[in-house]
């Protein structure tokens, strides 16, 4: 074979080990890149249907149910799940909204989310209408508004027993945020309309905000500094400042507005309006609605996902869970669900 042949075999058979190369290095990378993207959203959604006591267990990424499972008892409003995500805890409020007549709630139940049974059951000894259910990573513990009592019950969910309660000063403490840190709690005080300030660690009542005549859900900034909570009288939002514990703003709504939540990189709060059955996006950087977006009807609860890419929003009278975009607010997804679906939480796979 004349040596210019055998020159241009060994070009060749280099180029094609060079291309070998490279695509063996791009189609390894993509499952890698794919299954990066979808750890982000590793998890089963959870939602509450408060018209039939069950409980929903969602794959949020193709909207399939994957169990429905009874409560056993009147009606849970609220829901959390375990750290490892074995466990979700669902406290029984009763069969009536806030403040309305109605059964007063006594217990809350552990639902296994692996066998999908009722595993354990708190019996608050009397009425108290338990609502809203929050682990604190720092302690451990389970804290759960009490309404009746006018408390936050401390619950050790390790024994599922109660361990403390911490004074709320206040009727209708139905909502409860923490800050970051888990050193200081916030109550809504649906009617006085006011926001308890309580100090988690030492278990006690520092202040209360007075807000409005009457107001619903809480929300807290990502840095901690802001508080942003509903008027029920009025359309429009309440900034307090944490450090001085006062009202130092206002924020405009096209109609009242009822729940509300931040997104993880602190730009935006999304409040949901029953009434015109939106949502509404405000910038928090100009303190005012940029958009709105329309969904099913009664949108009741917003749930941020872990990687903060999509809301979720329970759209309680269309038995329905809307899923939002993030990046360019679209509505990507309807998810059936039960009847008035409510509340809602995320459990990370186990």
């Amino acid at each position: 074979m004349p040596y210019s042949s055998v020159f241009a075999n060994l070009l060749q058979r280099k180029r094609q080990v060079r291309v070998a190369a490279i695509l063996g290095t791009v189609f390894f990378s993509i499952p890698l890149l794919i299954l990066g993207k979808a750890s982000a959203q590793t998890g089963t959604l959870l939602a509450i249907n408060e018209g039939e006591s069950t409980l929903s267990i969602i794959n949020p990424q193709t909207g399939q149910e994957l169990a429905r499972v009874a409560e056993g008892a009147v009606a849970g409003h609220e829901v959390v799940a375990s750290f490892d995500g074995r466990t979700a805890y669902v406290p029984i409020y009763g069969d009536s909204s806030a403040g309305d007549p109605g059964s007063d709630g006594s217990e809350l139940v552990a639902i296994d989310l692996v066998s999908h049974k009722v595993v354990g059951h708190i019996d608050f000894g009397h009425g108290v209408r338990p609502h809203q259910p929050v682990l604190d990573p720092h302690d451990g513990m389970l804290y759960v508004t009490t309404e009746l009592d006018q408390t936050i019950t401390v619950i050790d969910p390790k024994t599922m027993k109660i361990v403390g309660a911490i004074p709320t000063g206040q009727a209708l403490s139905h909502m409860l945020v923490f800050d970051h840190e888990g050193r200081l709690g916030y109550t809504a005080n649906i009617q006085p309309g006011s926001v308890s300030v309580l100090d988690i660690r030492a278990r006690k009542l520092l202040t209360t905000i007075p807000v409005s005549a009457k107001m619903q859900r809480i929300a807290i900034s990502v840095d901690d500094k802001r508080l942003f909570t509903t008027d029920q009288t009025q359309p429009r939002v309440a900034v307090i400042n944490t450090a001085t514990r006062q009202v130092d703003a206002w924020i405009s709504l096209p109609a009242i507005g009822y729940t509300l939540t931040t997104t993880q990189d602190g730009r935006w709060l999304l409040v949901g309006i029953q009434s015109t059955s939106q949502v509404a996006v405000i910038d928090l950087e100009l303190n005012k609605v940029i958009r709105t977006i329309d969904l099913p009807k009664s949108p009741h609860e917003i749930l941020m996902s872990p990687d903060g890419a999509t809301a979720y929003v329970s759209c309680t009278a269309n038995e329905q869970i809307a899923t939002i975009r993030v990046s360019d607010w679209t509505v990507t997804k309807l998810i059936k669900a039960g009847t008035r679906v409510d509340g809602l939480a995320w459990a990370k796979q186990h």
